[in-house]
């Protein structure tokens, strides 16, 4: 894409494939701010993580075209759909890169798992600002009013103000209409974890086959400064995701230890 005005250009993604609606009402978000490129896994990819594509190669193709949107498919992952767009279609690093509007939450640990996040994660490698958003809502036609009302303020700040070098934005907003959110809430990620259980089938020819089912445990539900708190009492959460998972603290202790041992 080559735009043709001093517009924004936004790069939008997601992991749920091109026919999600969320990705629909994501792209209609960003056409208000910005000239879009959109770029899309062909089906869905959801805990995709940040894998790659190495061992197939690659392949995209152009959806549709019309002034301020191009719109492509691709058949690999999240991430491989941001490093395509930057590397192959992009004529300039874009302004901003949204990813989602994803079905089903991404707080907590979820944001290990979640291509959503890191679609947004590998736009910061870039240096590219970059926000993830999702609803903690699983149905494929989910109330996005909420996610218009407050997505949109938090896309347009993101645009101005941009983010820090490293940093991008986890974004969840609760299962409840516009009218009924409480407000937006900058928060921590949530300590916890998916206990996992597996649903053991037999096929028809006695193979063992397994399910992957569970439930999220908490360990901190009270705690108000989490984003597993602001979502249970109606808030968007937003959380600042640092792209350098280096513990500076625990370097600090680790060089200390093995400084006194000699090493």
């Amino acid at each position: 894409m080559k735009p043709e005005n001093n517009r924004p250009l936004i790069l939008v993604t997601n992991d749920d494939g091109i026919h999600a609606p969320g990705l629909k009402t994501l792209i209609d978000m960003a056409r208000k701010l910005g000239d879009v490129i959109a770029i899309a896994p062909d089906e869905g990819r959801s805990g995709m993580s940040h894998a790659i594509t190495i061992k197939y190669p690659l392949r995209i193709k152009r959806l549709r075209e019309e002034e301020g949107l191009e719109f492509w498919s691709c058949s690999g992952t999240p991430a491989d759909c941001v490093k395509i767009a930057v590397n192959q279609l992009l004529e300039k690093k874009p302004d901003l890169l949204l990813s989602g509007i994803n079905h089903g939450s991404n707080s907590s640990i979820s944001v290990v798992y979640s291509g959503t996040m890191a679609a947004a994660v590998e736009g910061g490698l870039h240096a590219i600002p970059s926000v993830g958003l999702s609803i903690t809502d699983y149905s494929s036609r989910p109330d996005f009013s909420g996610c218009i009302l407050y997505g949109e303020e938090i896309i347009r700040k993101t645009l101005v103000d941009g983010l820090p070098a490293g940093v991008c934005l986890n974004v969840n907003f609760p299962r409840i209409p516009a009218d009924k959110i409480r407000g937006i809430k900058i928060c921590r990620q949530a300590r916890g974890l998916w206990i996992e259980e597996f649903d053991k089938r037999t096929d028809p020819h006695k193979r063992d086959y397994f399910w992957l089912t569970g439930y999220f445990e908490n360990y901190e539900p009270d705690d108000e400064d989490t984003d597993e708190w602001a979502l249970k009492n109606d808030y968007v959460s937003v959380v600042p995701v640092r792209i350098d998972f280096s513990d500076r603290d625990a370097m600090l202790k680790l060089r200390s230890a093995y400084a006194k041992a000699g090493t």
